[in-house]
C-alpha cells in the first residue's frame, strides 16, 4: 500500500506541475465506469440473445454471422441502446473530467460510446478515431456522410420480434440503395467524414502547440490497437524530456525498459485513484 501511495503521489505531482494533459482512453475506462460487455450487465440486455445464439459477451458476439438483415439489426439495435443510449453520464468520467478541466487538455480515444461529450468534455478536445455507436454509414462507403441513428434503434429495440427488426425498417444507403452499417471502424469501408477529419486536425495541432511540462494520462489501453495510442505516447514519452507517461492498465500496466524513469504505473482500480487525486485538488 505505500508504494502505491507513493505512486499516487507522484503522478499527481507530474499532472499538478503539467501545463498539458493528453488523455488516450481505450476500452478499460468504459469498463472502468460500468460499461461492461460481460457479466450480470451482458445478461440484463441479451437474456434472450444467449439463450438463443448462445453468445458469451457483447464483443465476440458482434462478429456473429447473422444470416439476414433483419437479425443483425435487431442485435446491433440493442447493442447500441445498451452502450449508447441507455447509459447516461458515469462517475469515472465526470471524476476524470474534474481532473483536467482546468488544464489544457485533449482526449485521443477509441471507445465508441460518446462517453467523452455526454459528460461534458470540450468537443473541440476530443478525437474518437474509431467511430461512435450513434451513426450509421453506406456498408461500402460510397460517400462519406455519417447519418445519426438514435430514433431508428429505439424502433428497432420497440419493434424487435423474434429475435428480427421488421423488414421495412432494415436501413438503406440513401445513395447507392444497398446496406447500411454502424460507423466503426472494422474493415477498409470504415467513413472518415468532415467531423473525423476535423478531430484528428486538432489532435495533431494541440500536439504541434504543447510548449512546457506535459502528461499523458494513458487509461485502459491494451493491445488490440496500441498504435494508435499506446505506441504513440511512448515513443512521444522517449522523445520528450519534459513528458510523463501515467498508465492505468489492470491487465498492462508495464513501461518499456526506454521510459521505466519517466512511466508511473497502475493496475490498481481506476476510480479508486481518480478520488484519491481529486481528493487533493
Amino acid at each position: 500500500m505505500d508504494k502505491f501511495i507513493l505512486r499516487l503521489n507522484k503522478a499527481k505531482k507530474a499532472i499538478d506541475e503539467a501545463d498539458y494533459i493528453i488523455i488516450g482512453a481505450g476500452a478499460g475506462l468504459s469498463t472502468a465506469a460500468g460499461i461492461d460487455y460481460t457479466g450480470k450487465r451482458f445478461e440484463k440486455y441479451f437474456k434472450d440473445f444467449i439463450e438463443e445464439y448462445g453468445f458469451t459477451d457483447m464483443y465476440s458476439s458482434g462478429f456473429y454471422p447473422f444470416k439476414s438483415q433483419e437479425e443483425k439489426w435487431a442485435y446491433w439495435a440493442r447493442h447500441v441502446f445498451a452502450n449508447r443510449y441507455d447509459v447516461g453520464k458515469t462517475s469515472v468520467y465526470q471524476k476524470l473530467l474534474k481532473l483536467v478541466e482546468d488544464k489544457e487538455y485533449f482526449v485521443l480515444t477509441t471507445n465508441v460510446e460518446h462517453q467523452f461529450w455526454i459528460n461534458g468534455f470540450d468537443d473541440e478536445r476530443i478525437f474518437a478515431t474509431q467511430g461512435d455507436y450513434g451513426f450509421l454509414q453506406c456498408e461500402k462507403a460510397c460517400h462519406d456522410k455519417l447519418y445519426p441513428n438514435r430514433e431508428q434503434v429505439f424502433e428497432w429495440v420497440e419493434k424487435t420480434e423474434n429475435f428480427r427488426i421488421p423488414s421495412d425498417l432494415v436501413p438503406k444507403c440513401p445513395v447507392c440503395g444497398g446496406e447500411m452499417d454502424l460507423n466503426l471502424r472494422k474493415d477498409n469501408y470504415f467513413v472518415e467524414d468532415d467531423k473525423w477529419h476535423e478531430m484528428n486536425k486538432n489532435y495533431y495541432n494541440f500536439l504541434d502547440n504543447v510548449d512546457g511540462k506535459f502528461v499523458f494520462l494513458e487509461i485502459g489501453v491494451g493491445f488490440n490497437t496500441p498504435g494508435i495510442i499506446r505506441y504513440p505516447f511512448e515513443q512521444m514519452t522517449y522523445n520528450n524530456s519534459d513528458a510523463t507517461l501515467i498508465r492505468l492498465n489492470l491487465d498492462y500496466p508495464q513501461a518499456i525498459p526506454e521510459n521505466k524513469d519517466k512511466t508511473i504505473s497502475f493496475d490498481e482500480n481506476v476510480e479508486e485513484i481518480l478520488d484519491y487525486w481529486l481528493s487533493r485538488i
